[in-house]
């Protein structure tokens, strides 16, 4: 794979994979700074694109327009849905799915994009591979999944939004991004992965425990990307 393309929404999120890369060179496009350089010996361009899915949806386009990437890894800290995930665990997408997106009113089933041949996004499954063997990999202190990411414009923060997300779309981990890159990457044929890790439990106590936990978390989600880029 000659270059891989690193998207995080924050700074905390970048942070890690930022200071532990070889930065060549960087390009202002779109109001964000791409770095060019090499991450565990891999040719790499990173960004932090911002906060939501039109934020994440523009940088991921520039970044193919652009650096013509073979894939996309989106990593960052996401909100817990399924029940036995814990602070620090970490989600890897095996699809995405778009959970704000309704038109029901139209009669169409939540999450339904209307006139796409798809509404879920899935995941490359060559990548996905390397994930497997983490189940008998005792690398890390912290659980790895694979599992369905959720993703809308809104900080999950209730148990009535946690259980629909769960009970609707059936999603690991809610975050505000990843399913945007996904949908850019499908329409641009870029395999991709989301990578969360989780921050929060997505309830009525998730602002304080994003607070408090979202640094712990982002390290985490760099470090599975150190791993599964010394497994490429």
């Amino acid at each position: 794979m000659n270059t891989i393309g690193i998207i995080c929404a924050m700074d905390e999120e970048l942070e890690y994979i930022y200071n532990n890369s070889e930065i060549v060179s960087a390009k202002n496009i779109v109001g964000q700074d791409f770095y060019i350089g090499k991450f565990k010996g891999a040719k790499v361009v990173m960004v932090r694109c911002g906060i939501g899915k039109v934020n994440a949806a523009i940088c991921a386009q520039a970044m193919i327009d652009m650096f013509a990437v073979d894939c996309i890894i989106n990593i960052g800290v996401g909100g817990g849905i399924y029940k036995e995930l814990k602070i620090g665990d970490v989600v890897v997408s095996t699809d995405a799915v778009e959970h704000d997106f309704d038109t029901t009113a139209l009669g169409d089933p939540p999450g339904y994009i209307s006139r796409m041949d798809t509404s879920v996004f899935k995941a490359d499954e060559e990548i996905l591979k390397i994930f497997e063997s983490f189940k008998d990999d005792n690398a890390f202190e912290y659980n790895v999944y694979l599992g369905r990411i959720g993703s809308g414009d809104r900080f999950i923060s209730s148990k009535e939004e946690k259980d629909r997300i769960w009970n609707t779309f059936g999603a690991y981990a809610a975050d505000m991004e990843g399913a945007a890159i996904a949908h850019t990457c499908y329409l641009n044929k870029v395999p991709f992965v989301v990578i969360r890790s989780i921050s929060d439990n997505a309830d009525g106590g998730a602002e304080m425990s994003y607070n408090e936990f979202k640094d712990i978390a982002a390290n985490n989600s760099g470090k599975i990307l150190e791993y599964m880029i010394d497994k490429m």
